[in-house]
């Protein structure tokens, strides 16, 4: 089995026609489903959350076999994920997809969890200590991307379970957890 780094590639990976946009209906569908979850898996174990479609991304090439994803196949492909909800185009001209292995309430409750799990509640932390603080490391939301933070955030502060405050700068934001 082909692997990209850690990552195990599946066998269709191999397979030439998969990286051409088939034109029978039934095999495409296919070929649709089997991507997204390839690009979902590689980008949740990876922590990727935005795919350039201008920029090579390892997913849309195998050298081994000579063969690339097209323009067309890799807008295809994401576009099928901002369909099931599970990315998000980041500009009108869909060059950036922000990918969502995890759709933002689910973020929402994976912080909740946090919260209770640490013993979080009532206490008040910044947004980067969230992504990037002692507390979350090997937890999902290390890393997380700034912006699918904030929104799952808002999800949480909308429901009553903390409040946002805004310090002087925008890596001083911080939230006051009431869950």
């Amino acid at each position: 089995m082909q692997k990209l780094g850690e990552f195990k590639l599946p066998n269709f990976f191999n397979y030439p026609p998969y990286f051409t946009l088939q034109p029978v209906r039934e095999t495409r569908e296919k070929q649709i489903q089997l991507w997204k979850e390839l690009i979902i898996d590689f980008c949740r174990t990876q922590k990727i959350f935005v795919i350039a479609l201008e920029v090579d991304f390892p997913l849309f090439s195998n050298a081994a076999i000579e063969r690339s994803l097209s323009h067309e196949a890799r807008e295809a492909f994401l576009s099928a994920l901002v369909s099931d909800g599970r990315a998000e185009w980041m500009d009108k001209g869909h060059r950036k997809c922000l990918v969502l292995w995890h759709r933002i309430q689910d973020w929402a409750d994976l912080i909740v969890n946090f919260v209770k799990e640490n013993g979080l509640e009532d206490s008040v932390m910044t947004v980067e200590e969230i992504r990037s603080g002692v507390e979350s490391r090997g937890t999902e939301l290390h890393g997380i991307d700034r912006t699918v933070l904030m929104r799952a955030l808002k999800v949480l502060e909308h429901k009553g379970k903390l409040a946002i405050f805004k310090g002087t700068s925008a890596d001083d934001e911080g939230v006051k957890f009431s869950v």
